[in-house]
């Protein structure tokens, strides 16, 4: 059996490797985020309206997948048809092998005098914060979204 000459070498190698490790997961922090690519809005009158969000997201498993989306108001209010929902569309599983992966949700009210909202994805990891799309309303269409007006 060889003995080792250098004992305090091995050490310091795997200690290099574990701040690599930590210096790159660091540097990549975030970039996971879920990403509203494309929202199409329809207005369907007194029915409210439906949102097609297309969602982008490296989901890998049950531990780190985008499980929702919200519309929220200028004002920051979160569109939901149940005020004790999580989000505005709730997402139950990952989407490992479909992205982008676009879902749906219909009877949601914009109330009054509202004249702009955002769309954004959440994932489990990393919260909220990767890319959104910001509607007009006043507007049938502008970058990542289109308005489908009665």
């Amino acid at each position: 059996m060889t003995k080792n000459r250098w004992p305090g070498v091995a050490l310091v190698s795997m200690v290099c490797l574990l701040a690599g490790s930590i210096t790159a997961a660091i540097a990549h922090a975030g970039e996971a985020d879920a990403d509203v690519l494309e929202v199409h809005a329809v207005d369907s009158g007194d029915a409210g309206w439906t949102f097609h969000v297309t969602v982008a997201h490296p989901d890998t498993g049950w531990e780190d997948y985008c499980d929702g989306w919200d519309v929220v108001t200028d004002a920051g209010e979160v569109l939901k048809r149940d005020p004790g929902d999580r989000f505005t569309r709730l997402l139950l599983h990952p989407h490992e092998t479909e992205q982008p992966f676009t879902r749906s949700q219909g009877s949601l009210v914009i109330p009054p005098g509202v004249a702009r909202l955002s769309v954004r994805a959440h994932d489990l990891v990393d919260g909220f914060g990767g890319k959104t799309v910001e509607i007009d309303l006043s507007r049938d269409s502008g970058p990542g979204y289109v308005i489908e007006r009665p």
